[in-house]
C-alpha cells in the first residue's frame, strides 16, 4: 500500500517540484542555442581551415579553439544551473604558470577540448529533438486543458482524429484528459532532461576531477 501511494504521489507530484520547470527550460533551450553553436562552430572552422594555405586561417582556428572552450564553458554551467547536476572541472590546470606553447600542447591534450567540440556540435540533432519533444507535449497539453474556451469557437474547435469537440461536456473531458497528458509529459520531459545530464557529465568534465 505504501508503495502504490509513493507511487501516486510521484506520479503527480512532478508538477510542483521546481526542478521539473528547470529541465523545461534547459529543453526548450537546446534547439536556439544547438543551432547557434553549429552555425558559429561550422563557419569559423571551415573559414580557418580554407586559409591555412596563407597562414591566415592559423589565427582563426586559435580564436576558435579559445570560443569554443568558452562555449564549453557555458554549457557546462548551464548544465550545472538548471539541472543540477554535478560536473568535475573541464581541466586540472597542470600547466598553470607555464609558457603559452606549453598552456597550448597540454589544452590540446585536454580531452575535455575535443569532447566538448563533439558535444556542441551534438547539441544540434539533440536540442531538435529535444525542443521538438517538448513543444508537441506542451502544446497537446494546453490544447486539451484549455478546451473548455475554445471549444463555442469553430474557428478554434479541437479535433481528436475525427471526433470534434463542440459541446462543454466534451470540451471538460478533454480538459480533464489534458491534466493526465501534461502529468505524463513531465515526466517524458524529465526523463530527457535527466539523459541529457548524464551526457553533459560524460562530456564536459575531466575524468577524476572534483566537482563544484
Amino acid at each position: 500500500m505504501n508503495e502504490m501511494t509513493d507511487i501516486v504521489k510521484r506520479f503527480f507530484g512532478v508538477a510542483a517540484r521546481g526542478q521539473t520547470y528547470l529541465n523545461i527550460i534547459y529543453l526548450l533551450l537546446s534547439f536556439p542555442l544547438g543551432t547557434a553553436y553549429f552555425v558559429f562552430l561550422v563557419t569559423g572552422l571551415l573559414l580557418g581551415l580554407s586559409l591555412l594555405i596563407i597562414w591566415i586561417g592559423i589565427p582563426i582556428l586559435l580564436f576558435m579553439l579559445a570560443a569554443w572552450w568558452l562555449l564549453v564553458a557555458f554549457e557546462r554551467q548551464l548544465a550545472i544551473w538548471l539541472l543540477h547536476v554535478d560536473i568535475p572541472p573541464m581541466s586540472r590546470d597542470t600547466a598553470s604558470g607555464q609558457g603559452a606553447w606549453v598552456r597550448l600542447k597540454a589544452h590540446l591534450r585536454n580531452p575535455v577540448t575535443w569532447k566538448g567540440l563533439t558535444y556542441l556540435f551534438a547539441r544540434f540533432p539533440l536540442g531538435i529533438l529535444s525542443f521538438a519533444v517538448s513543444f508537441i507535449l506542451i502544446v497537446l497539453t494546453g490544447a486539451l486543458v484549455f478546451a473548455p474556451l475554445t471549444y463555442a469557437d469553430p474557428e478554434y474547435q479541437l479535433y481528436i482524429f475525427s471526433w470534434q469537440i463542440d459541446t462543454l461536456n466534451e470540451a471538460v473531458i478533454c480538459s480533464i484528459l489534458g491534466l493526465c497528458v501534461g502529468l505524463i509529459s513531465m515526466h517524458v520531459m524529465n526523463g530527457l532532461a535527466f539523459v541529457s545530464g548524464r551526457f553533459a557529465i560524460l562530456m564536459l568534465g575531466a575524468a577524476g576531477g572534483a566537482t563544484d
